[in-house]
């Protein structure tokens, strides 16, 4: 079946005269306010992480937050690297050598080729920022509401135990113990007030949603870009000894990406039903409909996944975080980046591995009630009809 290069720019977008050229620029006005809202919220959540959170009291015989002071093996740095950078990185070579076909490539011109492959990594790269930006704005606004301490608090607290009784808050344990009473962070005698701080910052936990938003991100985008999905059958009424009807057209297709080579005329005329056949003939061969993917492509999926996991379990296993807040920070992580994957991508099953289109010029910015959204159609809906049910 014949395939028709989606065109990212169309040739509305793209015309050089006066008028059109300076929508042009109002188009990517709208983009560039994109990613400065990107950096707004890196930046608030950055700021976040400077405000001093309310510490909680604690009990100087609390064991879940004994445990004993272990360096960290994946540092923030390392962090940034991987979950960041090398997605970032991936995404750059993918675009740049992957995409489009090669078949495909052969009916483009440079200027064809080199527009698609900005417009497809500049959405890939929007999308790796928008998650990361996103996990990391809610894991530090979390952080610094619940103030909760980490499992290894006291070793960082460091307790002087000759203040306890002037650190005391509450508790109904004085007449057994001075220790069996809850104490405020004045019995700490950690030099470094701002490490002290931090051991209050334990819910959730930031290195699991940001290794989750970066890392599902890319393997979202890689199983986009590679088809890398469960083989599926649409769901085809079948009558026996009739030829069914032919697919219907999809739904959910890139605004701006003419796909009309790809699907049956709907106004075609279906053929007369052929003679019954004998089994298995006798209904529609399905066989060839899909295919199963080359598991290389799975191991390609999954490496990023078990790097995220990996992440996360020293979180735990090295006393820096509760379950409760791997967890928890895990679910930031996952949810940020397959809301920022569908903000920019197509489904994977049936986008054919392409970005949605860019918005309309005349709705760059935003849009009304009654326009339908962020592209422009054909048939704009009369909202008079809608109001007499005529719609």
């Amino acid at each position: 079946m014949p395939f028709h290069v989606p065109n990212p720019f169309p040739e509305q977008y793209t015309k050089l005269h006066r008028g059109n050229m300076l929508v042009s620029k109002r188009l990517v006005a709208s983009y560039v306010l994109d990613w400065i809202v990107i950096i707004c919220f890196v930046a608030v959540g950055g700021a976040l992480s400077f405000v001093k959170a309310h510490p909680r009291p604690f009990s100087l015989l609390d064991l879940t937050i004994a445990y004993p002071l272990v360096s960290e093996s994946i540092s923030v740095t390392t962090l940034g690297l991987v979950a960041l950078l090398a997605p970032a990185i991936i995404i750059l070579l993918t675009t740049a050598f992957l995409l489009p076909a090669r078949s495909i490539r052969r009916t483009l011109n440079r200027s064809q080729l080199i527009r698609m492959k900005l417009w497809e990594l500049h959405v890939g790269l929007a999308g790796l920022a928008m998650a990361v930006a996103v996990s990391f704005f809610v894991t530090q606004g979390l952080k610094t509401i619940f103030a909760k301490p980490r499992p290894h608090f006291l070793a960082l607290c460091d307790p002087d135990l000759q203040t306890v009784g002037a650190s005391i808050v509450g508790g109904y344990g004085q007449d057994i113990s001075a220790r069996w009473t809850l104490v405020d962070t004045s019995i700490c005698s950690h030099p470094a007030k701002a490490g002290l701080e931090d051991g209050f910052r334990s819910f959730p936990s930031g290195h699991c949603s940001f290794s989750w938003s970066g890392m599902l991100y890319l393997a979202l985008f890689l199983c986009a870009k590679l088809a890398i999905a469960l083989p599926y059958l649409p769901l085809i009424p079948k009558s026996a000894g009739q030829t069914p009807p032919p697919p219907p057209r999809d739904t959910e297709m890139l605004p701006l990406h003419d796909t009309r080579g790809r699907q049956h005329s709907s106004q075609s005329k279906s053929p007369d039903p052929p003679a019954p056949r004998e089994p298995p003939t006798q209904t529609w061969d399905i066989y060839n409909q899909a295919a199963a993917p080359p598991v290389y492509g799975l191991l390609m999926v999954l490496i990023p996944l078990g790097v995220a996991t990996y992440i996360s379990s020293t979180r735990y296993t090295e006393y820096w975080h509760f379950g409760f807040d791997v967890i928890s920070g895990s679910v930031i992580g996952i949810v940020s980046a397959w809301v920022a994957f569908r903000w920019y991508h197509l489904p994977i099953r049936r986008g054919q591995g392409w970005a949605w289109g860019p918005r309309s010029v005349s709705r760059a910015f935003g849009t009304g009630i009654g326009t339908g959204g962020y592209v422009e159609t054909a048939a704009p809906v009369d909202a008079r009809s809608v109001a007499s049910g005529r719609e």
